[in-house]
């Protein structure tokens, strides 16, 4: 049996297993939302900021949550098999929001395209849709997509995504040198990969290409701006009209995106609420959008 129906299950099945403990931290209480986002958590791969996520998790609460894709990195789990501790703590953590009230919403990426598979099908209260139209408080709609359908080599050349995912893991790797020795000097993480995101030519025409063509094809649907992920680019802007809204990853920017009572969108980076950033978030590994 392919290890990713199984690990489905295992989802499906953690809901009655061994419960996620309650959090002991009494002088950090909860931030309240309306609505949070969060994709590219890419667990299963030494990369993910497990901790963090944790940590983010534990010290917000909204009404309803949307998994964003790329949530499970099957890409990885099939070259090597890594599901530490936290990373089920991670999974345990959804499923406890899902099991106390919060509606939990997973669109499945090209990392997790295994579960598309089980589109609109519930897994342990979460539920599993391939895209979704989300009403802000004010009134807005929103269409809410994982992003790879718009990305020209996922769609026309996978052979060469799965290269540039090699590429990328190789990058994050010599990143994790560089920030061991960043650490012991006292200095807080730093990411190389998106360093050079931002300068590469080629890369910033590729995140400009696809936020513009994820922004045309919710013009086309009627929706007022859209909510994805992906390329691991947090950003929050007005292009022709349409609110475009990235809510950025949980392996290099620990980001998400948050609406507020008053329907208020906002980009949260969590290295700035943890108590202490430079321990609690451990060098990065490898992932790619």
């Amino acid at each position: 049996m392919q290890r990713d129906d199984a690990f489905l299950r295992a989802w499906r099945d953690t809901a009655t297993g061994t419960p996620e403990p309650e959090d002991d931290d009494r002088q950090r209480p909860p931030l309240q939302f309306r609505t949070l986002w969060i994709s590219d958590l890419h667990l299963g791969t030494p990369g993910c900021q497990a901790r963090a996520l944790l940590d983010f998790l534990k010290h917000t609460e909204c009404e309803t949550l949307f998994l964003v894709g790329d949530i499970i990195d099957g890409w990885q789990l099939k070259r090597h098999w890594y599901w530490p501790q936290a990373h089920n703590d991670v999974i345990q953590k959804l499923l406890r929001k899902a099991r106390k009230g919060t509606r939990v919403i997973f669109i499945p990426g090209n990392h997790d395209e295994f579960a598309r598979k089980y589109l609109n099908h519930n897994f342990g209260g979460i539920d599993v849709a391939d895209e979704w139209i989300h009403e802000t408080a004010d009134g807005r709609k929103l269409w809410i997509i994982h992003g790879d359908l718009f990305d020209g080599v996922i769609q026309c050349a996978k052979w060469l995504a799965y290269v540039g995912d090699s590429l990328y893991e190789f990058t994050l790797k010599l990143n994790r040198h560089l920030n061991s020795l960043r650490a012991r000097m006292g200095l807080p993480y730093w990411s190389l990969s998106k360093y050079l995101k931002g300068k590469v030519k080629r890369a910033v025409s590729y995140v400009g290409d696809f936020e513009n063509a994820v922004a045309r094809e919710a013009r086309k649907r009627g929706a007022q701006g859209v909510v994805c992920g992906h390329i691991h680019h947090a950003e929050m802007r007005d292009i022709d009209g349409i609110l475009y809204c990235n809510d950025g990853d949980w392996v290099e920017s620990l980001t998400a995106l948050a609406e507020h009572a008053d329907g208020t969108l906002e980009i949260i980076d969590w290295a700035e609420h943890m108590p202490v950033p430079s321990k609690a978030t451990p060098v990065r590994e490898a992932v790619s959008a």
